[in-house]
Parts: C-alpha cells; sequence; structure tokens
C-alpha cells in the first residue's frame, strides 16, 4: 500500500503534468487507496495545499536548485514542493518527518539520484529559518504571498478592488469546509447531531468536520447532500414554491436541483439537465438517495432550444464557467491562462438566450456562475438585458462578502414582464 505521502505526489504529477481534475483525481485516488481515515486526511491537505502554494514553492526550489524547476524530473519537482510545504505550512508536522520521508518519496519514485538534492534543498531552508527573498514589487510579492499568477491577481484586483482581491485570494489557501444541506424534507438538525455540524448564516445550511462525508451514515440515509453556501443562496434568490415547474438547465451533479426539490416540499416538477448522460446519472441517483420524486434528470445541451420543454414558472441558468470562484476546492485553476476562458461569455450568453425562452410571463430567471470575473458575471448580464427589455433585473450579488466566508458565486435575479400569481 502507498502511503499517504507518495499518493500526494502521485495526484500532484497526475495533475499538472498530465491535466487531471483535482477534485475527481483525489476522490478516485483515495476510494481505491486502502488508506486509514487519518492518512487520507493527510494525503488531500499536502495534495490540495501543495497545490494551491505551487507558485511559492517553485520560487524557493529555483533559490536552492541549480537546475529550475521545470528542468527537474516531475517525480523530484513534487517531491521537493511536498516537503517545502510541510515545513513552511504543516505546524504539526516534526521537520525531520517532513526531511527523511522526502528523501524516502526517491527510492519509490525510482530517482535515488536525486535524494542528495532533496535532503540538501529541504535542509538548507531549515538553515535559512524557512525565509526566502522577496522582491519589492507590489504584484510579485502578491504572486508569491497568495500563490497566484500576476495576469489573474491584476484582473481581479482592476475588477473588483485591490481589498476584495486580498481577501478572496487569502482566503482560497484557507482549507476548503464541508458544507452541506439538510434535508429538511426528512431529517432534522437534531439527526445530523454526530456530525457537530455548525449553523450557517443560510436556513438549513451547516459546516461539518468529517474526512469524508459521503462515508456517514446522516448522508447514506438521505438526510443531506454537500452543497456549499454560495449554491444555496443561488436557490434563495430562485425561491421555488411547491407545485411549480422549474427547470434547472445546467444542473449537474445536482445539488441546486435538490435544494430547488425540496424547498418545493417536493411538489411540482423539477426538469434537471446536462449534457452528458453519465451526469445525468448523477442527479437520478442522487435525488434516489434523497427520496425527491419531483426531479426528472435528462441530457440535453443547453445551449439548442428544444420544442418539447415545458414552460417554467422559474428557471435556473448555472452556467459552465472558469471555475475561479472555487480554487480553494480546485486549485489547478488558479494557473490557467485567462486566455482559455475567452470563449465561455458566448456560451454563457446562449444559454440565458435559450432558457429564457421557455419562461412563462411574470416568471424568475436566475443566472450564476462560482467565478468572480466580470465577462462572465455582469457583462453577461447586461448583454442579455440590452437584447430583452422584458426582462427587469432585481437583484445582483456576488459572493464572498462578509456575512458569508463560501465559495465565489455571482447570482443575477431576473424577472419577466407579465402577470404571475407566485413570482
Amino acid at each position: 500500500m502507498e502511503s499517504a505521502r507518495s499518493l500526494a505526489v502521485r495526484l500532484l504529477m497526475r495533475t499538472f503534468e498530465e491535466g487531471g481534475y483535482s477534485h475527481l483525481l483525489l476522490r478516485q485516488t483515495l476510494d481505491a487507496s486502502g488508506l486509514s481515515p487519518q492518512d487520507r486526511g493527510l494525503c488531500t491537505m499536502l495534495y490540495q495545499g501543495t497545490a494551491a502554494r505551487m507558485l511559492t514553492l517553485r520560487h524557493i526550489v529555483s533559490l536552492y536548485s541549480k537546475r529550475p524547476p521545470e528542468k527537474l524530473d516531475a517525480p523530484v519537482r513534487y517531491i521537493l514542493y511536498l516537503g517545502l510545504y510541510q515545513l513552511l505550512y504543516c505546524d504539526r508536522i516534526p521537520d525531520s518527518a517532513a526531511v527523511n520521508e522526502s528523501v524516502k518519496l526517491t527510492g519509490q519514485f525510482r530517482v535515488k539520484s536525486a535524494s542528495g538534492l532533496v535532503n540538501y534543498v529541504l535542509r538548507q531552508f531549515l538553515r535559512d529559518g524557512r525565509q526566502y527573498p522577496v522582491t519589492a514589487d507590489l504584484w510579485q510579492s502578491a504572486v508569491l504571498r497568495y500563490s497566484v499568477p500576476e495576469e489573474l491577481l491584476r484582473t481581479v484586483a482592476e475588477e473588483r478592488g485591490w481589498e476584495f482581491a486580498e481577501q478572496f485570494f487569502a482566503d482560497a489557501l484557507l482549507p476548503a469546509p464541508c458544507t452541506v444541506r439538510l434535508n429538511t424534507l426528512r431529517a432534522t438538525a437534531e439527526e445530523i447531531a454526530d456530525l457537530h455540524p455548525q449553523k450557517c448564516s443560510t436556513e438549513g445550511c451547516f459546516q461539518v468536520e468529517t474526512p469524508d462525508i459521503t462515508g456517514t451514515e446522516p448522508f447514506r440515509k438521505g438526510l443531506l447532500h454537500v452543497e456549499d453556501e454560495a449554491s444555496q443562496l443561488c436557490v434563495q434568490m430562485l425561491a421555488p414554491q411547491p407545485g411549480e415547474t422549474v427547470l434547472d438547465v445546467c444542473a449537474a451533479p445536482g445539488g441546486k436541483s435538490f435544494t430547488i426539490a425540496e424547498q418545493m416540499q417536493d411538489e411540482g416538477h423539477v426538469y434537471a439537465f446536462d449534457l452528458h448522460p453519465q451526469r445525468a446519472e448523477l442527479i437520478r441517483k442522487g435525488a434516489a438517495r434523497l427520496g425527491l420524486q419531483c426531479i426528472t434528470a435528462d441530457v440535453q445541451d443547453a445551449t439548442v432550444r428544444r420544442e418539447d420543454m415545458p414552460m417554467a414558472d422559474r428557471i435556473l441558468c448555472d452556467v459552465p464557467c472558469s471555475g475561479l470562484g472555487v480554487i480553494r476546492r480546485k486549485p489547478e485553476i488558479r494557473y490557467k491562462p485567462l486566455k482559455t476562458f475567452r470563449e465561455l461569455p458566448e456560451m454563457q450568453y446562449r444559454i440565458m438566450e435559450t432558457a429564457s425562452q421557455y419562461l412563462k410571463p411574470g416568471g424568475v430567471l436566475v443566472y450564476s456562475t462560482c467565478t468572480i470575473l466580470r465577462t462572465e458575471d455582469e457583462a453577461v448580464v447586461e448583454r442579455f438585458l440590452r437584447a430583452h427589455p422584458e426582462f427587469s433585473p432585481e437583484q445582483m450579488r456576488l459572493l464572498p462578502d462578509e456575512k458569508h466566508r463560501c465559495d465565489g458565486f455571482f447570482a443575477a435575479r431576473l424577472v419577466k414582464e407579465g402577470q404571475h400569481g407566485t413570482a
């Protein structure tokens, strides 16, 4: 059986050398690992923490290695990053364990010839008091402090202000909480007391401390589902009512659809769509576990009009986006060049345009993203409103804020003109 550290190095290589998705790789790897709950937690912490601090760790390696980090063998590079992360950010891990276990990893990854380099870099860093020189340049020092590329840092600071950017990227380096939504149709807060839930600002929303929520009895019984508070707030803006017809046009893995159905008391109909059959199946399985009968999950391209689509009282357009608002959960996203996101606003607009054709007069449409870029947020909504004067904006919201220390989300609530009893 591989150790927690060995798996963390392997996960880092699969993420950054092969382009894997961290949240999917982590779940698949841990499920097949046979590690104890304690070691699963250690692997998760080391993998996600090292991934989040990559720019800072790369800078430190470059100070001690004669060869630049990108010229080192991949296993050596990530062993060094993992070791430095432990020395710099893990107070509960003894320095000797961080160094010695890192040296051992060179043998496990068949790069034993680099054991001297690994030992030297880590021990010299300790001798230097775990300090490294930082440039006086505002942007470059912030790049190393938050491990965020300068292009992204400048963009967010220019769009949202320096104070927001600093707070957001500082929060993104903290471990992401496990936030759940109570299934109020089946349970009360007392029935999940064994998870030691901490109530959030949003009704029915709790943070729990557990290394694997899906392995708990309350999860298996369908008493809750995993969903960040920001996602729950999007549904709160939608305000679905019992007996209504609601469309969730980009629904997988289904968290918002589940919350919608629960707020509707499982009365009415929720149509949940995704582009991929396997993701639509995830929604069906989640609804079955929670005992929700009013959800129909199906495959549908949200940019293409469907003639047999039922007219809806409310529509949620939680569109595909750059995902920059959830970098504390998916740290590799922060390193993607912004040019890779340029085509997203056009697709997001097309989804919104198509979905709006299914909305009844007086109905409500909520457009949401898990990003913080104006090009994907306000700009898309403003373009839609210019083309559709029959819609009025009632609320626009950017998260996180001082009250909700949640993922980065944007949501806009739009109302279509006309008479509607429950809008």
